[in-house]
Formats: structure tokens, C-alpha cells, sequence
């Protein structure tokens, strides 16, 4: 439910008020119980399991894995200092920052966990619903509050859509796993066409601001593109709205399968339209009961938890000049900022070499001073496996990017082909078929050179070591998919996919190439599309006015001579 308890309105991000901070305690100290009656034998691990997975805790091949909320991707320093703490204490110094904004322990022992937790709570933060049959972390656009694209900042909403869906009665044992995310501008950084349900904020023909609803997008061996339930919700209608359509799906989805038990499957079972009748029929009777409007001082109330910073005035517009190596950063790490004078600028924790979205616990603790110093005590999660200062003076970018530097974080690559998403693998993964992180590494190596980089421009690959695509291998424009034939690992390419507003699933191109072989595949891939591009066309476009037969006769053509 949400809360309604007032305190002091502390700028930039939400903070816990008397309700939130006794919710969590008292959540930690219940499974700081589990625990103990887990480690004395009492609970077995089955019936520990699905205790553990409401709390954020995996049991994978070598050791539990402890999933960190990052609601909407918003981190403040002193957390970002708490989870580099972790990491040295209690993990091999390292976290992973994940597709769902979050951040992963991987080295945790059980005995371990609640003193994690109990220190997670010091500092606002918490595990809960981060895994589970369950609504998992919303998540938001990284630009919100900082880009002038958008309608207005999509956090609020992303926060009471957390606060209503956090140990909601109805809810908390799904089907299956339930992701929402939610955007506010045209331009999709989100994947919000991928998620069992996304809310875009919209402004109607008579100038009002209200919400479209999306539902039925989703990953995994069957993906989906989601299907609008409605073209525009009133603003108090939000919760109402999203009540239904999570209503339906938990009343009429199967539950004799685990492979057909997301919503998408619901949807694609029945129809879209069929759904939107369905919902419709839901909400009118929330709606005439008249229990769940968000009202407007509520919203409101959110709302001033994020606003923003107050700007220097008077600050040039200019970009500083800093040698060539700062000015190929600014030209794909640093974006445009609704203040004159400022930047967002986006940290790509992607140096070729690197294990994507890792961080060491040296490295976050000087982040967390750079988020002090430049850029109001605040970073973003994306779910790019990125890191972005949001608001930062222009001014300030050379001394920023210096820093970056002496971390091996300033590669200028966002966007670019070494700037790759992957999945853990099964380095990590009890789950996984191939491991996803040496490809990773191998294929950022392939094409380190910064002229080749730029040359190939925008190109996004995106690695899974298994079906579940963890690693968002459906909307790669090169997606790469590790499966097992016969106990060895090969990799499947998946061309033509997209995670943004232009969103697409990726086909498949035949079968896999070997560990050694599946970079040369795609460099051969890569260099069709440099031989066929039209001026301004990304490989995106050459793809999807080529199709795939020529770059799967390139792939193929050293396989079969």
C-alpha cells in the first residue's frame, strides 16, 4: 500500500520516511530467522527456497548469489559506499550491475546474509522481490529528471508503482516473475516493449497528462513484443489500471506449466483484444468500488522527493576542450541536459577486456566520490549495464573524465560495439548452457581500435549464455545465444533485434559456431554491413533493408570451405 507518513523532503531521490524503514527491518529480521533455522537443518532446502527467492537470494554453482534492489536505477553515494563495503567484506571484492538496474553479490555465504541485509537497510536499501513469483524492481529511462525529452520525470510514478507493489496481498505469489517499467519520452531508453507491462507517460490532444499502458512484452524462449491495453489513463486511474491488468493475468494464466506461465503467453493465448475486454471489465469494477485512486497530494507528495538540484545560472553552454582522447568521449558517453551548462554523462563499465557491468569495490568507492563532487551525490543504473552522472557542469567533464581514466572507466563507447551487454553465464549460473563473459571479452577485443569503432557506429550486442535471455539477446541488432550440443558450448547468432522504441526480436540465423569461431562470425557480419551500408544507415537499418541472407552466407562462408 502506499505510504502516507510525512518527513522532510530531501531533493534528487525518494527517501525512506517512519513507514519504509520498519517495513524493512522488520522484513530482515524475519529472514535473519529463516536463516538460522536454515543453517541449524530445521528448514530443508526446499522448503528454504522459496523463502530465500523472496529476499533476493539465488543458490548458484559455486555459492548464493545476493540480487540488491536499485529501485528505478537511482543509487545516492552514501549507498553506492555501502555496496563497495559489501563487496570487500563479505564477497571477492566485486559487484555486477545488472539488466534490471540491480547489483549482485555473487560470492555470499548463507550464514552472512542477514548481516548484509541489516547493513542494506542502514542505508535505504533492501533485497525484497527482487527474484520470486512476484513484481520484481520497476525500472525507469536513466535520463529521468536530467533529459529535456521528457514529458516530466518518470521516477515518481516508478516509486508509488514500487510502494503499492511491494508485499501486495494479491500479488506476491504469481504465475511467474512480473517486470514493469516506465518512460516518459518518445525516445525508449527503458526496453519498455519488452516488459510484461510498461507505462509510457503521454500527453493526450487536449494538452493532459495521463499514462499508456502496455502489456505482454517479454523475453525468454518465447519473446514478445507487449501490446497496448490503453492509449491513455487518467492520472488517478494509474494504480487502479495496473491493478487490473495484473488481476487478470494472476486469475487466467496457466500455472500447469512453467514455460507458459508469463503473461505474454496469456496475451498471445487470447488475444490482445480479448485482454484489453478483460482488464477493461477489471478496472470498471475497481473503479466503481473507488478504493484504489491515487490522489493528487499523494502524488505530489512523491513527486517532491525528485526534484531537481538547483542549477547554476550563468554557466556556458560550451563544451571544454580537452585533448582528442576527452573529445571521442564526449562524442558517445556525454548527452544533452535540459540545463544550460550541464551534461549527463554515462559511464560504460565496458573497457574491451572488461567483464561487462563489473564493478571492484576501489572502483565504487571513487564513483561515489565523483557522484560527491561532480553530480549532486547521485548515479543511475541502466539497464545497459552502465553507470550516469546526471547532472553534471560541462565544466567539470575533463576532471571527471581524468578520473575515469585512472578507474579504466572512461572507454568512449556507449552505443558502440564493444559496448556489450552480458549475462553472468555459466561462470555463475546454475541455469546457463555456455559461458557468456569470455565472448564478451573476446569480441570487445576484436574490435578495440576506436577509428574501427566509430567507423561501424551504433551497434548494440547482446549476449545470453541461455534461453531465459538474461543478456537481452532478442533485441540485439547481433544477438548471441549459448546453448549446449552434447556437453559443449556453442553460440546461435540473432541479428535485426531492438530494445528501443523502434523494437523488434531478433531471427535467429542458423545453427551455432564454436567458442573460438563465434567472433570471426560476427566480425563477418560486421563487415557485410560496412560493405553495404547506405550513407547514415546503422546496422540496424542495412539489416532491415537487407535482411538476412547476405550476412548469413558472410558467417557461414570460412565454416563451410
Amino acid at each position: 500500500m502506499l505510504n502516507t507518513l510525512v518527513k522532510q523532503v530531501d531533493p534528487n531521490m525518494y527517501r525512506y520516511d517512519e513507514f519504509d524503514a520498519q517495513f524493512v527491518g522488520e522484513r530482515v529480521e524475519q529472514f535473519a530467522g529463516q536463516v538460522a533455522r536454515r543453517l541449524s537443518g530445521e528448514l530443508t532446502e526446499d522448503q528454504f527456497k522459496p523463502l530465500r527467492l523472496m529476499n533476493g537470494l539465488y543458490l548458484q554453482l559455486h555459492a548464493y548469489m545476493l540480487r540488491v534492489a536499485v529501485p528505478y536505477g537511482t543509487l545516492s553515494s552514501k549507498q553506492m559506499r555501502k555496496l563497495a563495503h559489501i563487496a570487500r567484506t563479505y564477497d571477492k571484492d566485486f559487484g555486477h550491475f545488472t539488466t534490471r538496474t540491480n547489483l549482485q553479490f555473487n560470492w555470499i555465504k548463507l550464514v552472512d546474509v542477514p548481516a548484509i541485509l541489516r547493513e542494506l537497510a542502514d542505508v535505504e536499501m533492501h533485497c525484497i522481490q527482487t527474484s520470486g513469483n512476484c513484481v520484481r524492481n520497476v525500472t525507469a529511462d536513466q535520463f529521468a529528471g536530467a533529459t529535456d525529452e521528457e514529458i516530466e520525470d518518470p521516477r515518481p510514478l516508478a516509486e508509488i508503482i514500487r510502494q503499492w507493489s511491494s508485499l501486495h496481498p494479491e500479488f506476491v505469489f504469481l504465475a511467474r516473475k512480473f517486470k514493469i517499467a516506465v518512460g516518459a519520452c518518445e525516445k525508449d531508453r527503458a526496453a519498455l516493449l519488452y516488459h510484461d507491462m510498461a507505462v509510457q507517460i503521454v500527453k493526450n490532444a487536449q494538452g493532459r497528462i495521463g499514462y499508456k499502458v502496455m502489456a505482454g512484452g517479454g523475453m525468454g524462449r518465447t519473446p514478445y513484443i507487449a501490446h497496448v491495453m490503453s492509449e491513455f489513463v487518467e492520472r488517478e486511474d494509474i494504480l487502479a489500471y495496473l491493478e487490473a491488468v495484473l488481476r487478470v493475468y494472476n486469475q487466467d494464466s496457466r500455472r500447469d506449466n512453467i514455460h507458459k506461465q508469463r503473461i505474454k503467453i496469456l496475451i498471445n493465448a487470447i488475444g490482445p483484444e480479448e485482454m484489453r475486454k478483460r482488464v477493461a471489465r477489471e478496472f470498471d469494477e475497481i473503479k466503481r468500488a473507488g478504493t484504489l485512486q491515487l490522489p493528487q497530494d499523494e502524488l505530489d507528495r512523491i513527486t517532491a522527493y525528485f526534484a531537481p538540484p538547483k542549477f547554476e545560472t550563468g554557466l556556458s553552454d560550451e563544451m571544454p576542450e580537452a585533448g582528442t582522447d576527452f573529445a571521442n568521449w564526449v562524442k558517445t558517453n556525454v548527452s544533452k541536459h535540459r540545463a544550460p551548462g550541464y551534461a549527463i554523462a554515462t559511464i560504460t563499465l565496458k573497457t574491451p577486456g572488461q567483464v561487462p557491468g563489473d564493478a571492484t569495490s576501489a572502483q565504487m568507492d571513487i564513483i561515489a566520490d565523483l557522484m560527491d563532487q561532480f553530480s549532486v551525490g547521485e548515479v543511475r543504473v541502466t539497464h545497459e549495464q552502465n553507470l550516469v552522472l546526471p547532472h553534471v557542469r560541462k565544466k567539470d567533464l575533463p576532471a571527471i573524465y581524468a578520473k575515469l581514466k585512472e578507474l579504466d572507466f572512461a572507454a568512449p563507447n556507449a552505443g558502440l560495439i564493444t559496448d556489450i551487454i552480458a549475462c553472468p553465464g555459466l561462470d555463475y549460473c546454475d541455469l546457463a548452457n555456455a559461458r557468456s563473459i569470455p565472448i564478451a571479452q573476446t569480441i570487445a577485443k576484436k574490435f578495440e581500435n576506436l577509428d574501427r569503432q566509430h567507423q561501424i557506429g551504433e551497434l548494440k550486442i547482446k549476449i545470453s549464455g541461455c534461453i531465459n535471455a538474461c543478456g537481452h539477446h532478442h533485441a540485439g541488432h547481433i544477438g548471441i545465444l549459448g546453448v549446449d550440443k552434447k556437453g559443449v558450448e556453442f553460440y546461435q547468432l540473432v541479428l535485426g533485434g531492438s530494445g528501443a522504441e523502434d523494437a523488434s526480436i531478433g531471427e535467429i540465423m542458423g545453427p551455432g559456431f564454436g567458442e573460438h569461431e563465434i567472433a570471426d562470425a560476427v566480425e563477418r557480419v560486421v563487415n557485410v554491413y560496412i560493405a553495404q551500408r547506405k550513407d547514415g544507415e546503422r546496422f540496424l537499418d542495412t539489416y532491415r533493408r537487407l535482411g538476412m541472407a547476405p550476412f548469413k552466407d558472410a558467417a557461414y562462408e570460412k565454416a563451410a570451405a
